[in-house]
């Protein structure tokens, strides 16, 4: 069992000065006082395999070489550390890094924004820009998305607990099926359910009663990350590509988690090959410093001076550390690797599940992988899924934390676990995490089970 003291006299004072909306120390309940590549050691010296890396921001892992290098050479070199948005040497290199990076069909005619530091001002800077360029005001979202927790990007989400509270929240924005198989909006799964949700878009939107006025954007997720890592099939992509270019509406792809390889592609769009309006991007953009830009279509720039601003968009370290970053996935062909890589955990997953009573599906791209924790005891649906487990989530949750193992939960009711280490993650160390995950799920059911037949 872990000895807690020290740790918990870190937890203690959080609790006492931060708000209580903070929120994973509730269920990690460490302090972190060392970190390397994909381990971190707490104040009492244990070592952990983070599987969280930054909720996807650490690419690299920590306190990678070639990100401390870049940002010890700025320093060296006396570069400006905050520049605004004037014009400077490391952010000529960032922005040629990424252009680089992206389809030359999209980036010859593109432009970029850099925002404040975070991906939740991304989004808002998307909204702003196609509602200026359209002139529209409503806005197109997905069940189940995810873009942040400001006011506007709060409006696009689509877990309702964090809104609940929160009145008058930016109107006009409708939300529509996503192609969720397990659990299927239309209760058929499958092919035949997205090929279903893509005929109800289009006839939604071509029909003048829907209700819904002309749109001023839609944002999707490829792979909703927070609504329980749920990729969405290439085909029913292509089509929501093909029906907002029918419309006239642009179209915007949060790749704040996806982006940089994660995926198994570069950019999580480029699988169904298509190109977006708009890519909103942000965590591993700078190498895990704080970094957030869009890049969209050129024929999309109709802001006017200073329409989008924040004082914090000239971090230079970030962009070093962010053009240090994409070179070296790039180079390295990390994107590849994540696919392989990535293939290998959802396989030993699946061999977990086989033994297991409460995994109801493994899923995911890369190394973007969720596992959804289940309760087989109820009874499943038309589908054959069942309902979602959080106590058996959590519990899971608990004991690989034990073990050394950080992982998350996220999804509908937190019953999805989710698996985000490190792009540079080895074999050997997907081995130690699966053989982890393996205790911990064993001893969680094993544990539940014991309680339900002493408790009937």
């Amino acid at each position: 069992m872990l000895s807690a003291a020290q740790n918990n006299l870190f937890l203690e004072l959080q609790s006492r000065r931060e708000s209580n909306a903070r929120s994973y120390p509730r269920r990690i309940p460490i302090a972190i006082a060392e970190a390397d590549g994909i381990y971190v050691k707490d104040v009492e010296g244990r070592s952990y395999i983070d599987c969280l890396a930054g909720a996807g921001t650490l690419a690299l892992g920590h306190n990678h070489p070639v990100v401390i290098e870049a940002i010890r050479k700025a320093l060296e070199e006396k570069r400006p550390l905050h520049a605004l948005d004037l014009a400077t040497p490391i952010k000529d290199e960032f922005v040629e890094q990424l252009f680089a990076s992206l389809p030359a069909e999209f980036a010859q005619r593109a432009r970029i924004q850099f925002c404040s530091p975070s991906g939740s001002d991304a989004v808002e800077a998307a909204i702003k820009l196609v509602k200026t360029a359209t002139g529209r005001r409503s806005m197109l979202a997905f069940q189940g998305g995810y873009h942040g927790m400001t006011h506007g990007s709060l409006s696009l989400m689509g877990n309702v607990k964090p809104k609940t509270d929160v009145a008058n929240l930016m109107p006009d924005v409708h939300f529509l099926p996503y192609p969720y198989s397990y659990r299927c909006p239309f209760g058929v799964g499958g092919e035949q359910g997205h090929r279903i949700g893509s005929a109800y878009i289009e006839r939604l939107l071509d029909d003048p009663e829907c209700g819904v006025v002309a749109p001023a954007g839609m944002i999707v997720e490829i792979v909703q990350g927070e609504g329980g890592v749920i990729p969405a099939p290439d085909e029913w992509i292509r089509e929501m590509s093909r029906i907002t270019k029918k419309n006239k509406i642009p179209l915007i792809v949060d790749e704040v988690q996806t982006g940089l390889g994660r995926t198994g592609r570069l950019y999580a769009f480029e699988q169904a090959g298509i190109v977006p309006d708009v890519i909103v991007l942000s965590k591993a953009i700078g190498g895990t410093l704080p970094l957030a830009v869009i890049v969209y279509r050129e024929e999309l720039d109709a802001w006017a001076p200073g329409a989008h601003a924040g004082t914090f968009r000239g971090n230079q370290l970030a962009m070093a550390a962010g053009t240090a970053t994409l070179r070296f996935i790039t180079e390295n062909r990390l994107a590849e690797r994540a696919e392989v890589r990535g293939s290998r955990l959802m396989a030993l997953l699946r061999d977990i599940q086989r033994q297991s009573t409460g995994i109801g599906e493994v899923r995911g791209r890369g190394l973007m992988i969720g596992v959804e924790i289940v309760d087989k005891e109820q009874e499943c649906d038309q589908l054959g899924a069942y309902p979602a487990h959080p106590e058996l989530a959590d519990r899971i949750q608990q004991e690989c934390i034990k073990r050394g193992l950080i992982l998350e939960l996220g999804g509908r009711h937190g019953s999805v676990v989710r698996f985000l280490p490190p792009l540079t993650v080895t074999d050997e160390q997907i081995n130690q995490i699966a053989d982890i995950f393996s205790e911990a799920v064993a001893q969680a059911e094993k544990a539940l089970l014991g309680r339900r037949e002493v408790y009937g």
